[in-house]
C-alpha cells in the first residue's frame, strides 16, 4: 500500500526533530571529548618533570588505555567479530596515525618549540581536511567554510598568545605538522569507518595498535624510551607520576578518544574537527585551574572568534545538507 502524502509529510516533519537533537547531542559530546583533550599537556608536562621521555609517555598513554577499554570493548563486540575483519584497515590506520604518531609527533614538537606554537601546527588539521575534501571532490569550500577557517585559525592565534618570544626549530616544525597530519587521519577515519563497529572498539584496538608500534619504536632505538618513578609538579605542588599517568590515560585518553569517535560519526569529519578546535581554549582554562596560569583579554578574545568560526563552519554544514 502507497504511503499518503499526508503521512509522508508528517514523517519528514517527525524525522527533522530527531536530527537536530542527534546533532546537538553530538555538539555537546564534540565540546566533553576537546574538555579532556585539553588536559593532555597538564597531566604530560608532570610525566616530564619526572623524567619521563615523549615515547615512554605515549606507550604508557596507549597501552593503559588499551587495557581500560579491553573488556567493554570486548563486550561491545559479542556477536559481530565479522566486523573486525571488515574494519581491520581502519583500525590499524587508526592506531598508526590517528593515534600513536599523532601523539608522539605532538610530544616531540613540545620539546622543540612552546607548547602555543606545537598546538597551531597540530591544529593545522581542519585546514588540511578542507584541502583534502576539496581535491577529493574538485569543489571549491564555500565563502562560509573559508571565513570559518580564517576566523578559527585567527583565535587560535589569539588564545596561543604569540608574542614573537616563542622560538622556532625547524625540525619542531616538522614534528608539529607531522601532529596535523596524523589528527587529519583520526578525523577522517572516526567519521567514514562501518558505523556498526562499536566506536569503543575502534579507541581500544587503535589503542593497541599504537602502543605497539612505540615499543618498536623504543626497541630499535629510534627514539628513547626512559621511564622514571619521579615527581613533578601542579601550582607548585609536588606531584606522583602515576597521579600524572592516572588521568592521562583516563581522562585524556579513554574518556577524550571514545567521545571523540562518537561525535565524529554524529557531526562528520569536518565540523567535528572544527569543534575539536576549543581543545585549546580548554588547555588554557585547564592551565589557569591546574596551573595558576590566568588567560589573558587577548587569549578570552581568541575563545570567541574560535566559537565563531566553529558555528560559521557549522551553519553552512547544516544549509548544505538541507540543499541536498
Amino acid at each position: 500500500m502507497s504511503q499518503s502524502p499526508d503521512s509522508a509529510d508528517s514523517s519528514v516533519l517527525s524525522a527533522e526533530p530527531q536530527r537536530a537533537s542527534s546533532s546537538a547531542m553530538g555538539v555537546w559530546i564534540a565540546l566533553a571529548s576537546s574538555a579532556a583533550f585539553g588536559i593532555s599537556g597538564t597531566f604530560a608536562r608532570g610525566l616530564f618533570e619526572a623524567g619521563w621521555s615523549p615515547v615512554a609517555a605515549v606507550t604508557a598513554r596507549m597501552a593503559g588505555a588499551a587495557l581500560v577499554l579491553a573488556i567493554p570493548a570486548l563486550l561491545a563486540m559479542r556477536g559481530r567479530w565479522t566486523l573486525l575483519r571488515t574494519n581491520w584497515v581502519s583500525i590499524l590506520l587508526f592506531g598508526l596515525f590517528g593515534v600513536g604518531a599523532c601523539q608522539l609527533c605532538y610530544f616531540l614538537a613540545v620539546q622543540r618549540l612552546d607548547v602555543g606554537v606545537a598546538l597551531l601546527l597540530e591544529y593545522l588539521a581542519p585546514v588540511l581536511i578542507v584541502l583534502v575534501l576539496w581535491m577529493r571532490h574538485k569543489k571549491r569550500p564555500s565563502i562560509a567554510t573559508i571565513l570559518g577557517t580564517l576566523l578559527a585559525l585567527g583565535g587560535l592565534i589569539a588564545v596561543l598568545d604569540l608574542t614573537g618570544t616563542s622560538k622556532i626549530d625547524p625540525i619542531g616544525v616538522l614534528w608539529g605538522l607531522g601532529a596535523a597530519v596524523g589528527l587529519t587521519v583520526y578525523f577522517f577515519i572516526s567519521a567514514r569507518v562501518d558505523g556498526a563497529l562499536p566506536p569503543i572498539m575502534l579507541s581500544a584496538g587503535g589503542m593497541a595498535i599504537g602502543a605497539l608500534a612505540m615499543v618498536v619504536v623504543g626497541a630499535f632505538g629510534i627514539l628513547p624510551m626512559e621511564f622514571s618513578t619521579g615527581s613533578g609538579s601542579f601550582a607548585g605542588y609536588e606531584t606522583p607520576w602515576w597521579l600524572a599517568l592516572t588521568g592521562l590515560i583516563l581522562i585524556a585518553t579513554v574518556f577524550s578518544y571514545t567521545t571523540g569517535v562518537m561525535a565524529a560519526r554524529a557531526l562528520g569529519s569536518k565540523v567535528a574537527s572544527f569543534i575539536s578546535l576549543t581543545e585549546v581554549l580548554f588547555a588554557v582554562l585547564w592551565a589557569w585551574l591546574l596551573l595558576a596560569e590566568l588567560p589573558g583579554p587577548v587569549q578570552l578574545l581568541g575563545g570567541l572568534l574560535i566559537v565563531g568560526g566553529v558555528v560559521l563552519v557549522r551553519i553552512d554544514e547544516l544549509r548544505s545538507t538541507r540543499i541536498k
